[in-house]
């Protein structure tokens, strides 16, 4: 007996995922590269640029056709996917015990007081900023990266992260004053923040 195929409207999205249901292979392929850029920006822009990125993303994925014949239409898709993968990125951050980074790993101007290497200046800009990040409880490094890095209202923060609005401004809040705090005494990461000197 031969398998038929059928062709999937991939701009039908009901459609789509009713693909994907009945384990159409070309439709999980097509609404995995739809999704892919957007998921994986949010996954690394939680977590910095670190190893465990393509384990998150796969395990999204995974976690997304598992429970796609759950998805109810009560949001965009886009927006119950991304939900998925900030509960999987919660899951392996509280899972992590935070690395002690060194700040010292770098020369950051040479002997004319110029700028050595923009690019490397502003990696080190990121690393710090990801190592205090690091510090944080797993729930306000979500809320401050989707905020402040993946430029999210504070009601789509709300909307992934599961929390309320207030809640969401909380951990912004909190997560801002401490990375605040440590730019106060890093030049580096004072300058990628925009830390106003008063």
């Amino acid at each position: 007996m031969a398998l038929e195929l059928v062709a999937v409207d991939v701009s039908d999205e009901g459609a789509l995922i009713a693909a994907c249901i009945r384990g159409d292979g070309n439709a999980q392929r097509t609404l995995f590269r739809r999704e892919y850029d957007r998921v994986f920006r949010t996954i690394s822009r939680i977590i910095g640029a670190h190893r465990d990125v393509d384990d998150l993303l796969q395990e999204t994925f995974v976690t997304v056709f598992r429970a796609l014949p759950k998805f109810r239409q009560e949001a965009k898709l886009a927006t119950w996917i991304d939900r998925i993968a900030v509960r999987v990125v919660f899951h392996h951050l509280r899972g992590k015990k935070p690395k002690l980074v060194s700040f010292d790993s770098i020369d950051d101007v040479d002997d004319r007081g110029n700028r050595v290497d923009e690019r490397a200046h502003a990696r080190e800009g990121l690393r710090r900023l990801y190592a205090v990040l690091a510090e944080l409880t797993p729930d306000a490094r979500a809320a401050y990266a989707l905020y402040a890095i993946d430029g999210r209202t504070i009601a789509e923060v709300a909307q992934l992260t599961g929390t309320s609005v207030i809640a969401a401004k909380v951990r912004i809040w909190r997560a801002r004053r401490e990375v605040m705090r440590h730019a106060e005494s890093d030049p580096v990461l004072s300058e990628l923040v925009k830390v106003k000197k008063s």
